[in-house]
């Protein structure tokens, strides 16, 4: 038996797998509490992470009937780029400030600034720093909270701290590290000089966790916490990653010619590459695979948490809703939302707020406004797709995950608008599931087996046929018209040309 734990921005997710059989056994859910400000601010207590973890192990444990003394391993993703600081005693500085925290933009320009623009941030980092990144969320804890910052022992992501509780040791890997922005994600190591600029009076080899490879365990589950889950000793306690990276092993998108796209709290869109990307596109995010190759990312900031926004203006359920998006026509009777709720971070519009165009007495209806902002989520994300270029142009096939994925109109409008044919996983929490296998395989290596993780995928990823969605010619061209005035808004709007 192994765990996939999923630590992500609305919950922890945690999931029970049995490799000899091959399936998932049961899988339990524990909600977070997210803090907000109108400054941008997007906080979580770590602590809160843990309590989640807590239960819903021991719920995902008792659904499956299992005793968890037969487990062997656990795997843990994290949402990317939360910065975790700690004190002397392990105890949080300052709350986690989140990926979807735009407090920090203009510490995030200044930084890119004074590493030469765009330009010096791909020539020190491969990548250009985002709002969303951990450098410039430490850069904003050395300006507002000094006293704070004075404290820092060590800095740690967020999948890096639920390992920490588990196991003692601070360590992090190469995938989840990739979004930090002091971290060369060509060389695969801490850009050690880009750090001093963020954090002059802190010594990295202090502070930063002991990178190690994605194969490798992070350590084993202390004796107290395994006594407190109810574990055997050893148990193994695999690298983990970011969710993006475990979320592409739980998709099988550990070679090239497949992309995974997440209709998540955020959108992602990612495909696997054995080589760095060099096209040196500000906007794609050359990050690390957790499985020792690149995984070229492309993230959006408002697709479940616009919708979410939506239904609940309007006080619908999910069905309601769903319903909604049907009756109205592609395109939405004119309107176009640029649903920016939270600022966006493709297009670099990290102050940027929601935009409702083209609205008249006719078309202003609840079943347009709501089809709308769907189509802006998913035209945002056609809009990523196209920005990475030829690694995604080839792909045979679009596999959906997050909870978007779960509904039928959304799986077809993702199929038209991209003209790509779409399916999702049987398993639809991908990145608690690819954690679970990345478990899997490092417990194998470490038992010295000849393990593959793509002989490992082959076998327990598997596609749900019943969702498969082609795209249709006559909605493709539909949307290529939509896409069109989605650009022109952008380009109005914002000035983002083509």
């Amino acid at each position: 038996m192994y765990i996939g734990v999923d630590c992500g921005t609305q919950s922890t997710k945690v999931v029970v797998l049995d490799a000899e059989r091959g399936r998932l056994l049961a899988e339990a859910s524990r909600p977070h509490h997210l803090c907000e400000g109108d400054d941008g601010r997007r906080e979580q207590d770590p602590e809160d992470w843990i309590e989640a973890l807590r239960g819903a192990f021991h719920e995902a444990v008792a659904r499956a009937g299992i005793d968890p003394r037969a487990i062997r391993g656990i795997g843990v993703s994290g949402q990317q780029h939360g910065m975790v600081a700690l004190d002397e005693h392990d105890d949080p500085v300052h709350p986690a400030k989140l990926w979807c925290d735009t407090a920090t933009a203009a510490h995030n320009a200044a930084l890119i600034e004074r590493l030469g623009g765009e330009a010096g941030c791909l020539d020190e980092l491969g990548l250009v720093l985002q709002t969303g990144y951990t450098a410039s969320k430490l850069a904003w804890l050395r300006e507002h909270q000094p006293a704070a910052y004075r404290r820092i022992e060590s800095l740690l992501l967020p999948h890096d701290y639920l390992n920490f509780w588990l196991t003692g040791e601070r360590v992090t890997e190469a995938g989840d590290a990739s979004g930090t922005g002091y971290f060369d994600t060509r060389r695969r190591s801490w850009n050690r000089d880009v750090f001093a600029i963020i954090a002059p009076e802190l010594d990295p080899d202090r502070v930063l966790p002991r990178l190690i490879d994605s194969s490798e365990k992070a350590g084993v589950v202390r004796p107290d916490v395994a006594r407190e889950l109810g574990l055997g000793q050893g148990v193994l306690v695999s690298s983990g990653g970011g969710d993006n990276m475990m979320g592409a092993i739980g998709t099988g998108n550990i070679r090239p010619g497949l992309v995974t796209l997440s209709l998540g709290t955020s959108g992602t869109v990612c495909a696997y590459s054995r080589e760095p990307l060099t096209s040196g596109d500000p906007l794609v995010a050359n990050f690390c695979s957790s499985n020792g190759g690149w995984l070229p990312l492309v993230c959006t900031m408002n697709v479940t948490s616009a919708t979410t926004r939506m239904r609940e203006l309007f006080g619908l359920d999910l069905a309601a809703f769903g319903d909604c998006i049907e009756r109205a026509p592609i395109g939405a009777g004119g309107v176009t939302v640029l649903p920016f709720f939270n600022g966006e971070r493709v297009p670099m519009l990290p102050e940027a707020s929601a935009s409702f165009l083209g609205m008249t007495s006719l078309n202003t209806r609840r079943e347009n406004l709501c089809r709308a902002v769907m189509e802006g989520a998913t035209l945002g994300l056609r809009y990523g797709l196209e920005r990475m270029g030829a690694i995604a142009d080839g792909a045979s096939q679009i596999r959906l995950i997050g909870g978007g994925a779960r509904s039928d109109a959304w799986r077809r409008m993702v199929a038209d608008a991209t003209g790509t044919q779409v399916v999702c996983p049987q398993i639809t929490e991908a990145a608690a599931l690819g954690a679970a296998l990345q478990a899997l395989w490092c417990h194998r290596l470490a038992e010295g087996e000849a393990a593959s993780l793509e002989a490992i995928c082959s076998r327990l990823v598997s596609l749900d046929e019943r969702s498969l969605a082609d795209p249709d010619p006559e909605r493709v061209d539909a949307y290529d018209d939509v896409y069109r005035r989605y650009r022109r808004a952008l380009a109005d709007r914002h000035g983002i040309q083509a």
